[in-house]
């Protein structure tokens, strides 16, 4: 703290001496001259509480604990010292950053209340560590390349500041363009979900998590289940929210450099412009390995290269220079494809040459770059004969590699965070809500209690969602299989239903096609000895018998759930029947699922290319599919003792789906267990809506859906310029896309927004006014905003949502629910006072506050760091 620029005052606090380090040490934080905004504590873990509890009471909010050891119990009975410190902490709303951490650093202002062996460089980076030997480690590797950051901070064990508290701080911090996040575990999923995709809206977020190998699988009776706890549930998270994975640590910095440097791509086409032809194969190989797509050059495009270039060019991409290309040569050539559209980003590699200094052929690449070329990459090919070359591309804001491979990787890096950004941004089609029968549910559940249910007890569930099943029916005598199979219709298929046996063909536990009484009864006999020989002591509750299912031609698909330890319900989409055991080819998705994230789910299968057809076979219905991934992630959102489902085979084709096979394991829950808790994304709160009178006809009040957006657009389009400009504060002609997602697919745990809507011309829903608030993530003010048609105002429909939506914040237990307005905009101004709001008015801004309490709390929560 002492060497580091920091002009703050620094208090020491030591019993032991008088001095150090040339300072006035105080003896205890009683004794200090004031209460300090950060500190740092460095002492046995045994005084941790006490001193928390003393800096609390002399108004102290930000701790940064570097002692180890609070996992050791305190002097109460059956409480830690990390519990301690907690408890010591609540009554001063006291942030702790650590235990067990390296501390932080913010270069900006020269703090650097940390013990890493350097500081950092400032810059506008923002890295974040849950392991303390990385951060020093990074820290050292950062420096000596001039990497510089905004923000360096080591969250150690997380007592109380976690990731989800700093992604929410550094998405709006001023000082940071992009975020950088090393993870090994995390805690609270819910949290982190909602602060990861607000700052993934607002700013590059790069995530490096360990464990990759670590898959965690366990026994489970279902494909989905074995995948719960495991790695590639993290992916599914860091995809949702927007974020963008890498696999090392030089991949961070390679990334936000890539996505800093680089415009937002609008595809995925790469073209490659090199003067060696060896070095443009490399780089074909390694994009076609990574699945990137190679651009196709048009006639046009050809044309003009061939006037510029020398006959014994490559005529295709990649484009070949030649060895002898002059400065001049490199810069026509890469305006030519730039601006061909052929190729949504460009990669030029360059090899030195004794004919023309590299330095030439960067000081024209840079010239592009300054006239405005955002999708061009650089890629450097030798050592310190190109530093220059390297230093001159840098300069002028572009992104450099030094081989061809380390280049490529950096393309698809913006490749999957565009498709991300794209599956956070994107607005889903409207369509119908789907109405379960919930009621149906319920009593199947209730009646079975914990275990395995039947086969045909679990086709009952997915038929009450809407899920096709093959007509099943349970028997337990000859006579009753034979009852069933003639009530079913011949032929039919025979199988096992036992809570001990998971797949049942193991056993022999199957039999096919079975075509009259006499085949079904000698399959059956002869499965009880099967069965009896291979599983001796399974359960066995009686027989499926099920009709048989002509599909020819048919997809066999697997769609499954279960619960994650950390991000809670998961759902899993690929290739089904027997090839789930040898070739797994799936995708996992956090519910709730839309149409645009179950097609995400689909899409990034292998399987999804068979699903589109080919050659004489007919693609697939891929809507139903997606419909029933949609429908089974509302399942397990409304039924938390649904632990673990299997649908495998799942049949598809052109004319729909059809489940052959069903498993569901129920676990006990208690009493008036919330199924929504367990969710790491809250999903659409349908128990809010309801139907209103409004000026004698019935009204729908409702939260806002992400199928909203072509209604919303509608609505904007209908409000007076004027009435735009009162709500936002500025003109506004058009709602982007990007705005219209961020109106629309809103966080249903910090956010609100209530519609009101009627259906319209030719029954499309019309929305005619929406009220809506967003809280602070410690929940203490929401801010709202209230807009209503501009051809239904002043007819009550603006005060009907505000009413809604002050309920709802109030029985969310927020503090008090605030506005801000122009002060010239009297309509929402009388308005709010007629709900009972305080209308304060600013000094000389031309703004007025707009304030009502709902739950008075006894102070205001500081966000994590804000104290600096």
């Amino acid at each position: 703290m002492l060497a580091s620029p920091f002009k703050g005052v620094v208090y020491a606090v030591n019993p032991k001496y008088e001095t150090l380090a040339g300072v006035p040490v105080y003896r205890d934080v009683a004794a200090l001259p004031a209460a300090p905004d950060l500190a740092v504590i460095c002492t046995p873990a045994a005084t941790v509480p006490g001193l928390i509890r003393a800096l609390g009471a002399r108004g102290t909010r930000a701790a940064v604990i570097l002692s180890a050891g609070l996992g050791a119990p305190s002097a109460t009975p059956g409480v830690t010292l990390r519990q301690a410190v907690l408890d010591a902490a609540r009554p001063y709303l006291l942030r702790i950053l650590g235990p067990n951490c390296v501390g932080l650093l913010a270069p900006g202002i020269g703090l650097n209340a940390s013990f890493a062996h350097t500081a950092a460089l400032p810059g506008r980076i923002a890295f974040v560590s849950q392991s303390g030997a990385l951060v020093t480690a990074m820290l050292d590797w950062a420096k000596s390349r001039g990497i510089g950051f905004s923000r360096f901070i080591s969250i150690g064990d997380s007592a109380d500041v976690d990731f989800g508290d700093i992604l929410d701080y550094l998405a709006s911090d001023a000082d940071t363009d992009a975020i950088l996040l090393y993870i090994e575990d995390i805690r609270h999923a819910r949290k982190f979900m909602s602060a990861a995709r607000a700052a993934a809206r607002a700013k590059p977020v790069i995530v490096l998590k360990s464990g990759r190998v670590a898959e965690g699988a366990r026994a489970a009776m279902s494909h989905t289940g074995a995948l719960a706890g495991s790695d590639a549930v993290y992916d599914a998270a860091i995809r949702r929210a927007g974020m963008l994975r890498v696999r090392t640590t030089a991949d961070l910095f390679s990334a936000v450099e890539t996505l800093a440097r680089t415009h937002a791509l609008a595809g995925e086409r790469l073209a490659i412009v090199t003067n060696g032809g060896g070095p443009g194969v490399m780089a074909t190989d390694a994009l076609i390995a990574g699945g990137g797509q190679l651009a196709i050059l048009s006639s046009a495009t050809l044309a003009a290269l061939d006037a510029l270039l020398p006959a014994t060019w490559s005529r295709a991409n990649p484009v070949d220079l030649i060895g002898d290309a002059p400065a001049e040569r490199y810069r026509a050539a890469l305006e030519v494809v730039l601006r061909s559209g052929d190729a949504d980003a460009v990669l030029l590699i360059h090899a030195p040459t004794a004919i023309v200094p590299s330095v030439e052929v960067a000081a024209a690449v840079a010239s592009i770059a300054r006239d405005g070329a955002r999708g061009l990459l650089t890629c450097w090919l030798g050592g310190d004969a190109l530093i220059d070359a390297r230093r001159l591309c840098d300069q002028a804001g572009l992104a450099t590699f030094d081989t061809p491979e380390q280049a490529v990787d950096g393309f698809l890096q913006l490749v999957q965070y565009a498709r991300n950004q794209r599956l956070l941004m994107q607005v889903p089609p409207a369509s119908a809500p789907f109405q379960p029968d919930r009621a149906a549910v319920h009593a199947l559940l209730d009646a079975h209690g914990d275990g395995m249910l039947s086969e045909p007890a679990a086709k009952a569930v997915f038929a009450a969602y809407g899920i096709p099943v093959v007509a099943t029916r349970l028997a337990t005598s000859q006579d009753a299989v034979l009852a069933a199979a003639a009530g079913i219709g011949y032929p039919v298929a025979l199988k096992i239903v036992s809570p001990d046996i998971s797949h049942k063909s193991d056993v022999g536990g199957v039999a096919l096609d079975l075509a009259d009484g006499a085949a079904l009864a000698a399959a059956l006999s002869a499965m009880r000895t099967r069965v009896a020989v291979h599983a001796p002591q399974a359960r066995i509750d009686g027989f499926a018998v099920q009709a048989m299912a002509r599909r020819p031609g048919a997809f066999e698909l697997i769609v499954g759930a279960a619960v994650d330890a950390v991000f809670g319900p998961v759902i899993l989409f690929g290739q089904g029947g027997t090839a789930v055991e040898v070739d797994p080819d799936r995708a996992l998705g956090l519910p709730p699922l839309n149409l645009v994230l179950a097609r995400d789910m689909v899409g990034r299968t292998r399987v999804a290319r068979l699903l589109a057809g080919y050659r004489k076979q007919p693609g697939a219905d891929v809507d139903a599919i997606c419909a029933v991934l949609i429908r089974l992630a509302q399942l397990v959102a409304d039924f938390p003792a649904i632990a673990e489902l299997d649908l495998n085979p799942l049949l598809a084709d052109a004319s729909g789906v059809l489940a052959l096979d069903g498993r569901i394991r129920l676990q006990a829950v208690a009493s008036g267990t919330n199924g929504l808790d367990r969710l790491a994304i809250r999903p659409y709160p349908d128990q809010l809506e309801r139907i209103v009178n409004w000026q004698g006809a019935p009204l729908t009040v409702r939260p806002i859906r992400p199928e909203d957006g072509a209604a919303h657009l509608t609505f904007f389009r209908a409000l007076d310029p004027e009435d735009v400009r009162l709500r936002t504060f500025v003109h506004l002609r058009e709602l982007q896309p990007a705005q219209l997602a961020r109106l629309t697919q809103i966080d249903y745990d910090r956010e609100m927004a209530f519609i009101a809507t009627r259906p319209g011309i030719g029954g499309v829903n019309e929305t005619l006014g929406v009220a809506r608030a967003v809280a602070d993530p410690d929940n203490q003010e929401a801010e709202f905003a209230v807009t209503v048609r501009s051809d239904l105002k002043g007819q009550g429909l603006g005060g009907l949502l505000m009413r809604a939506l002050v309920d709802y914040w109030r029985a969310r237990g927020t503090a008090r629910i605030v506005g801000a307005a122009l002060a010239e905009n009297l309509a929402v101004i009388r308005l709010a006072r007629s709900l009972g709001f305080t209308v304060q008015h600013q000094a000389g801004d031309g703004e007025v506050r707009l304030v009502r309490e709902l739950n008075p709390a006894p102070a205001v929560r500081l966000s994590p760091l804000e104290h600096r």
